[in-house]
């Protein structure tokens, strides 16, 4: 009884002390289980709006007036612009070191739906450095950036979608950038950034994109665009790009492309451009998706991801669950990868084949190779009418060390086994009550 005794107080004290690990086996820090919420109290004055000129008016567009204060908070050192309850229509702001936003209950930051609001400037879009539109709210090279509150910031995206729907009517090889507007929220070259409780809701374009950043948290967000009546266009929930510890937890996410992305940069030469990069260490965790194209996607503009976790999640009636968009024209590897504990409903469960859209070698005469390996996909309950949607493409791709485990689904189609997955293992799998591996 008493070695019994003692076994059992020395599995207990290493199941405490046991470290979680990422995919690749290297520790998961400390930081990804701090999840404190944002004490505006310990970030200098707060600076409400309506205290400035600024009034509560939906109609009369107040850019400058807001941007000002932002202005007087970062030179009097630092502190925090509040909105309050009311709506404040506004162009392009920009968030400098030491200011951050808190949004009030009631309170609605939204965007013009006239362009011309929004500067033309420097920026990064779809794995291109490039001249293009200022998001609604920017931060660059503001550390320890902060938003806040129970407040909402509304993209007001309903004219820009009936002019890219209507530009694709009489042109249906436009391209997403071609038809001009802004997204919700661009931060770039920042560290420490928390972004927490708040409505980001009908972006005109992505609704969140985090671009070299490092130590983001995005924790208990409510975030939407439509699907109809009037479809929300690219309208992304949140899009990782070139990032380094990245958490998304308690965040519900519902929109009109895909939701959580992994991006990087594009095209036959993407690796040896230094504007591109690796996404690395990204955890997206008790979060609700509702209808998106797909819940998790590496692409399409994704050179290498590597260490990334989606856990403990429900999804409802998303169109796929894990999506690997393989692009010919760019060198690819996505590696290292743990989808576990996922609940709810989808279309197709697993979807990887080619990426051909504005496929551009760039005058290059031959594809790029690449590859995904050291993916785990277990413990999974859905519903679904596809699992395995996945198609070979030796020359193209290589899909392997690939492991699906604990899988139970109800499926409208009988699953194949992608047996062309080399080096990988298929356990315990059912399928409408029968098990097929």
């Amino acid at each position: 009884m008493r070695y019994i005794l003692m076994l059992l107080i020395a599995l207990v004290s290493t199941s405490v002390t046991a470290k979680e690990v990422w995919p690749d086996g290297t520790p998961i820090p400390e930081w990804f289980r701090n999840h404190t919420p944002t004490d505006i109290s310990k970030l200098g004055t707060s600076y409400r709006i309506t205290d400035y000129g600024v009034v509560n008016d939906s109609t009369v567009v107040q850019t400058g007036k807001i941007q000002a204060v932002i202005d007087q908070a970062h030179q009097a050192g630092g502190g925090v612009v509040i909105i309050p309850q009311g709506t404040y229509l506004s162009g392009s702001l920009f968030f400098k070191p030491n200011t951050h936003l808190h949004l009030e209950e009631g309170g609605v930051l939204k965007g013009s739906d006239d362009i011309s609001d929004f500067a033309i400037l420097m920026t990064r879009m779809e794995g291109q450095t490039l001249k293009y539109f200022a998001a609604l709210v920017n931060a660059d090279k503001v550390d320890g950036f902060t938003i806040s509150g129970k407040g909402t910031i509304n993209g007001n995206g309903l004219r820009y979608w009936k002019s890219f729907w209507l530009r694709r009517q009489f042109n249906p090889k436009c391209t997403n950038m071609d038809e001009m507007r802004p997204r919700l929220l661009y931060v770039s070259n920042c560290k420490d950034v928390q972004i927490s409780g708040v409505r980001l809701m009908n972006s005109p374009f992505w609704t969140t994109h985090f671009y070299k950043c490092e130590n983001v948290k995005l924790l208990n967000l409510h975030i939407f665009a439509p699907k109809a009546p009037v479809k929300a266009p690219s309208s992304d929930a949140v899009d990782i790009d070139v990032c380094t510890n990245f958490l998304i937890k308690d965040c519900y996410m519902s929109v009109n492309d895909d939701a959580v992305v992994l991006k990087g940069g594009k095209g036959p030469f993407a690796d040896k451009d230094e504007n591109n990069g690796a996404n690395r260490n990204i955890i997206a965790e008790d979060c609700t998706f509702g209808f998106c194209h797909s819940a998790f996607t590496c692409g399409s503009e994704s050179i290498h991801n590597h260490n990334v976790i989606i856990r403990r999640c429900t999804v409802d009636k998303a169109q796929r669950l894990f999506w690997l968009k393989m692009r010919p024209d760019t060198p690819q590897r996505y590696e290292y990868m743990l989808v576990e504990d996922i609940k709810g409903s989808a279309n197709s469960i697993v979807y990887i084949k080619p990426w051909t859209q504005f496929f551009d070698l760039k005058g290059e005469k031959d594809i790029r190779k690449s590859y995904a390996n050291n993916i785990t996909i277990r413990n999974l309950n859905m519903e679904c009418n596809t699992v395995f949607d996945v198609v070979s493409s030796e020359d193209q791709y290589e899909l392997t060390d690939f492991v699906f485990e604990n899988l139970e689904f109800e499926a409208s189609k009988d699953a194949e086994i992608p047996q062309f997955m080399k080096s990988s293992t298929f356990k315990n799998i059912k399928i409408n009550g029968k098990k097929v591996h």
